[in-house]
């Protein structure tokens, strides 16, 4: 049995670390990866809160 995870947002490259994201998230879903934020797909709630804060417009529905 094949189990997917669905992710409504994604942080594409225009992201510029600034941590905006991570602060906006209610449940912490959001961490500093290798070269710029992730979001952490089992604990996302899929309310749009990062999207709504990013500076950068680079947090998207995929």
């Amino acid at each position: 049995m094949e189990v997917y995870i669905h992710m409504a947002y994604k942080i594409s490259d225009a992201c510029v670390s600034c941590g905006s994201c991570a602060d906006a998230c209610p449940v912490g879903a959001i961490s500093q990866g290798a070269s710029q934020y992730e979001i952490d797909a089992g604990a996302c709630l899929d309310c749009g809160s990062c999207a709504d804060s990013c500076p950068m417009g680079a947090i998207s529905q995929e």
